[in-house]
């Protein structure tokens, strides 16, 4: 039996292939994570710990919408 999130996440992956603008989203995913993972290294060069994380988090939810869009 499919719980009610992952039906959730099926409609809206469903929904992100539908609309014509999905290659560019994804185009854009592209650029951000680029910069957040430029961000990261330069708060990892700095040894700031909560930039690290707040990086990290961002990093977490563009990853995860890009997996969505590829699916």
């Amino acid at each position: 039996m499919i719980g009610k999130g992952v039906r959730t996440n099926m409609k809206k992956t469903a929904n992100s292939l539908k609309r014509p603008d999905g290659d560019k989203r994804m185009a854009m995913l592209r650029l951000e994570l680029d910069y957040e993972l430029a961000t990261l290294y330069e708060a990892m060069m700095e040894n700031d710990e909560e930039k690290k994380k707040e990086c990290k988090r961002r990093l977490e939810k563009l990853r995860q919408e890009l997996m969505r869009l590829q699916v």
